[in-house]
């Protein structure tokens, strides 16, 4: 399927937000991220469905001051 990954058209297998992470390789990264603008949080993830088109949008933390 076809999505959209921090602005960049990507082709992935998976059918949840959690297993879209795991074949970006960020599985175990800690990151923040959204789908279609929506926040999801990290426990929500593996329900979280994808569908054609949708825009995953994911944020490592930063540090700095």
């Amino acid at each position: 399927m076809r999505i959209i990954v921090n602005g960049e058209g990507r082709e992935v297998q998976a059918a949840t937000l959690r297993d879209a992470l795991a074949e970006l390789g960020l599985a175990d990264a800690i990151v923040a991220t959204a789908l279609n603008r929506d926040f999801v949080p990290a426990t929500a993830r593996g329900q979280t469905t994808l569908a054609e088109g949708d825009a995953i949008e994911i944020v490592a933390p930063m540090q700095g001051g």
